[in-house]
């Protein structure tokens, strides 16, 4: 019979994520999926979750489930403290949580982003081959709230348990290598050096949709906008007060302030456990 996880507590913003869903940029659907891609791998790994299984992705607060059967989960990604019925449990490893049992996965000691897998994936109903949530189109589940009900996929063979888990520590600080265009043109060269010589910060505003930053606004040389145009996981858009925006998974797919730069995808993942107050620096690469 399907294991079904009852929401204790949904916390601040929990969603189901998984890869996201590739492919509809020209249907105006952005990727979506996990931010931190490289924590929801090895949960699942240590799981012997397939690639595509769905999780749980949380925000600074945790969440709290109830299994109505026996279950193994791991609790990954931003440190946390774990708890099963209020007794302590792994952080980073499988946890066996017993049918009716309480599984709080609590609110982060560094980071932003923590991850909850199950073994067997989270199996809610696909929506354009993902079950990600997507906050901006609103495809995908709704984030969670108190009284839901997740149903679980069929657990694979429990892989043999490592000692430990190389689980990286949320930055300190983020280096954000940068390739510069396609609209360096709108911008004095003034601005061009700053953006690559000053320490912005993360701004509390930031959100699965972007990374929005606090520091010298960046001065353009044209006066008027851009017709839309299509934007790329990774790009930084300048908005009209001048401080960049790193776009993340629910980013829209098209959009009319010039983008100064793009971030290579593999730095992303550190991007999603970037605390607000965080330094910043952009790199020419």
């Amino acid at each position: 019979m399907t294991v079904r996880l009852a929401v204790v507590r949904s916390g601040a913003l929990t969603t189901v994520q998984d890869r996201g869903r590739r492919g509809h940029a020209h249907l105006g659907v952005p990727r979506s999926g996990a931010l931190d891609a490289p924590a929801m791998s090895l949960a699942n790994r240590l799981l012997g979750n397939t690639p595509e299984a769905a999780v749980l992705e949380t925000t600074l607060t945790g969440c709290a489930l109830r299994p109505d059967r026996g279950v193994t989960v791991v609790a990954g990604g931003a440190p946390c403290p774990v708890t099963v019925d209020g007794r302590p449990a792994a952080w980073g490893l499988p946890v066996r949580v017993p049918a009716g049992a309480v599984l709080d996965v609590g609110a982060v000691t560094a980071g932003v982003r923590s991850y909850v897998a199950v073994a067997g994936g989270i199996a809610v109903e696909p929506v354009l081959g993902s079950r990600a949530t997507d906050l901006l189109s609103g495809l995908g589940p709704a984030p969670l709230r108190d009284g839901d009900v997740l149903p679980v996929g069929t657990p694979a063979p429990q892989p043999a348990l490592p000692d430990s888990a190389p689980w990286p520590a949320p930055p300190t600080e983020l280096t954000l290598p940068l390739r510069l265009g396609p609209r360096t043109d709108w911008f004095t060269p003034a601005a061009l050096h700053t953006l690559t010589s000053a320490t912005y910060r993360v701004s509390q505003h930031s959100n699965r949709i972007g990374l929005r930053t606090e520091g010298p606004p960046l001065e353009r040389m044209p006066a008027g906008e851009l017709p839309s145009e299509g934007m790329v996981l990774g790009a930084v858009q300048v908005p009209p007060d001048g401080r960049p925006v790193v776009f993340l998974h629910d980013h829209p797919t098209t959009g009319g302030y010039p983008v100064i730069g793009v971030v290579a995808e593999p730095a992303l993942a550190a991007v999603a456990q970037a605390a607000a107050g965080t330094p910043i620096r952009f790199t020419p690469g």
